[in-house]
């Protein structure tokens, strides 16, 4: 089968489209054929490396422990392995599979759930890693319900699933994002959209009694001056981190501020996390601003879109479509 991997660490060149064996149904796992898979900041990480503590899982000369790419999937069940029970062969899924840049992959059940009917593959493919990110982030904040909320990344993946969720949970919104990203976050049910380039929300006169903050820009202490006493502050990736152990300082530092409630999120997937996505896409509750598709072998393409920030939304692999 084809696949996007890698043998080293670096920039979007070292990925190549390649010719690998494609994956056996082993005992307690199931093989997907892959109709989309989202693109994700976890990506570009894994693909440079960076921070450098990712390398202790990937393999430290290069990422000889899973050469490939992606994280989330949708597709059709092609095998299941000795053992499971929870799906059959043709049953429409999604979920996380490391490795799903690639015409088919195996994945684990406890990380899959059905793909509701009335939902395009590239949705479902696109939803799993930003939406049980954002409602882990919301989990963290506690109920937001009458209260001031500040979303930065706003644009994005996480973000955009996050102002959704917050505000449809009665929260007042205040987007920050780019210029090129207002009118999708607008319409995504934001009450405040700022353009980062052209105001910091961090010297304002507005406080907030929660921050989720998955853009890492600010300082600690500016973020503290605008929120309210014992407001909420979460900390999501921090892609201008340290070379070594990226935003992992800056969620040690939060546990020194005082007068809020700071903490770094590590986001993972969970079974209930994942029903719950597939019932908020299947109410239409939760959209997915799904803003390009791409084939399999533009996926170094898809990895430095999604890193310039090109467009507003979320960016999927369909191998089909290559």
């Amino acid at each position: 089968m084809k696949a996007i991997v890698q043998d080293v660490y670096g920039d979007s060149d070292v990925l190549r489209l390649a010719d690998i064996e494609a994956p056996d149904a082993a005992p307690g796992r199931v093989v997907v054929r892959v109709k989309a898979a989202g693109v994700n900041m976890a990506d570009w990480h894994l693909m440079t490396g960076r921070p450098k503590l990712v390398r202790l899982a990937m393999g430290f000369g290069g990422p000889s422990k899973s050469p490939v790419r992606g994280q989330d999937v949708a597709g059709v069940v092609e095998s299941v392995g000795e053992g499971v029970t929870a799906f059959k062969v043709g049953d429409e899924v999604f979920g996380a599979a490391r490795g799903s840049f690639a015409e088919a992959v195996a994945a684990t059940p406890a990380n899959l759930v059905l793909k509701p009917s009335g939902v395009s593959f590239e949705d479902a493919g696109a939803a799993t890693m930003p939406a049980y990110t954002a409602l882990q982030a919301l989990r963290r904040a506690g109920d937001v319900s009458g209260r001031r909320v500040v979303v930065t990344g706003a644009g994005g993946g996480v973000g955009s699933f996050v102002v959704q969720l917050a505000h449809a949970r009665g929260a007042h919104v205040t987007a920050v994002c780019s210029a090129g990203k207002t009118d999708l976050v607008r319409g995504l049910g934001a009450d405040t959209v700022i353009d980062y380039r052209e105001t910091d929300v961090t010297t304002g006169s507005d406080r907030f009694d929660v921050v989720i903050d998955f853009a890492g820009g600010a300082p600690l202490a500016h973020w503290r001056r605008v929120m309210t006493p014992g407001g909420v502050l979460v900390l999501g990736g921090d892609e201008g981190g340290g070379e070594i152990f990226g935003p992992l300082l800056r969620g040690l530092r939060a546990g020194l501020v005082r007068g809020i409630r700071a903490s770094l999120l590590f986001a993972d997937v969970t079974p209930d996390d994942l029903v719950e996505t597939a019932r908020l896409l299947a109410s239409g509750e939760l959209r997915v601003p799904v803003a390009r598709t791409y084939a399999l072998a533009e996926a170094p393409t898809a990895i430095d879109d999604l890193r310039a920030a090109r467009y507003a939304g979320k960016l999927v692999i369909v191998p089909s479509a290559g």
